[in-house]
């Protein structure tokens, strides 16, 4: 496998993204950070159903936005959807950690519904439809849109790389070019992924790097 970058330029007629080996997009034009899939209080919604599940995953997930925020200065951070998991796993513990997110990443916070949210309330926190942002659609699951790059979450796309016992499954940006749809990976420490169909462009995210990979 090639060496690779700490981040990759995609570029849709002439507009540039950055694709991030933390599983995030760059839109330097906008100055817009774009997650998709955090999933938080997924540990406490398995354990509400008897599943031990670590609950640490959740101050991963935020730790590795901050981090990603304050060295980026962005002017917004925009969720593509499933930033929390249930309305189970809404406790007040994470209510509070959301309230103060946007104070903490130095700018607004800007959530567009995704299915895991239906039914949800967050303070401050309206889910937005999908919208577009200059020559980008901003939705959760996959809305193709005439003369515009589709952005979205949802997929949570991986890429089978090896054989047999030395198969890996690595998250990884995955482009459409009949659909005209970019899907990010999941953001969230605790999620997983599904392999999207042939005839797709994909970038591996692996050890820090994104890696063109295929066709």
């Amino acid at each position: 496998m090639a060496t690779g970058a700490a981040s990759a330029t995609f570029l849709w007629r002439d507009h540039p993204l950055t694709l991030l080996a933390d599983r995030a997009i760059w839109d330097p034009v906008h100055g817009a950070l774009l997650v998709a899939d955090l999933h938080l209080g997924k540990a406490e919604t398995f354990q509400s159903h008897g599943i031990p599940l670590p609950s640490d995953g959740d101050a991963a997930t935020l730790n590795a936005l901050l981090d990603l925020a304050h060295r980026l200065q962005p002017r917004q951070v925009v969720v593509l959807g499933d930033l929390i998991h249930s309305r189970l796993g809404l406790t007040q513990e994470l209510r509070s950690k959301l309230a103060a997110l946007p104070g903490l990443l130095g700018c607004p916070l800007r959530l567009i519904g995704g299915n895991h949210e239906r039914g949800s309330w967050i303070a401050a926190l309206p889910q937005e439809p999908s919208h577009a942002l200059g020559p980008w659609w901003l939705s959760h699951e996959p809305e193709p849109r005439q003369g515009l790059l589709n952005l979205c979450g949802h997929l949570h796309p991986v890429a089978l790389v090896g054989r047999g016992h030395d198969r890996l499954r690595l998250p990884c940006f995955s482009y459409s070019p009949q659909q005209q749809r970019l899907a990010l990976p999941a953001f969230g420490a605790l999620t997983g992924g599904h392999p999207l169909g042939s005839g797709e462009r994909q970038w591996l995210v692996v050890e820090g790097t994104v890696q063109a990979w295929g066709d």
